[in-house]
């Protein structure tokens, strides 16, 4: 995809609804569109002339949506986005999964690669603890976010105990 063909949050989102309705229920139509995005029929319209002559959609007056193969690899590559930013929220900072998805739906739009890219790994690597558990840096995080104050960490105790 060019870079000439970057598109608003709003028409991301588009293309990201329309994705959901064809996983969902095979057709996208402007009407169901209209509904999912809280917006009247003719800003669907709008959007859907915006978006197919951009190459992203293939639409026909009173017809179905359909994405382009371009229209499918931005689709997908949205709600990556917004679903790896729900994990991190969700996961890692337990904020609840209603404002997470809020959130995320705001943030996806807006994150670099770069930074989407560590955030990605940042996640695999929490995930991949070997006990599976919250890992105990967390929990330390998670008792400092509701009291203010720090755990001792048990390296550094074990490194005083060493020592002595």
């Amino acid at each position: 995809m060019e870079k000439s063909k970057k598109l608003s949050s709003n028409m991301e989102d588009y293309l990201e609804v329309i994705a959901l309705l064809k996983r969902e229920k095979s057709v996208a139509r402007v009407r169901d569109i209209s509904r999912l995005m809280k917006v009247k029929t003719p800003s669907v319209t709008a959007a859907l002339n915006t978006l197919s002559k951009n190459g992203f959609v293939i639409h026909e007056r009173y017809g179905y949506v359909d994405l382009t193969e371009d229209g499918e690899k931005l689709a997908q590559s949205v709600q990556a986005r917004h679903d790896m930013l729900i994990k991190f929220l969700v996961t890692v900072l337990k904020i609840d999964s209603k404002i997470a998805a809020e959130d995320a739906c705001k943030m996806e739009h807006t994150i670099s690669p770069q930074t989407f890219q560590k955030l990605t790994k940042f996640i695999e690597f929490v995930k991949t603890c070997p006990d599976h558990d919250r890992p105990d840096w967390l929990k330390s995080f998670d008792h400092y976010f509701k009291t203010g104050k720090r755990l001792r960490c048990k390296v550094r105790q074990i490194k005083q105990r060493v020592k002595q």
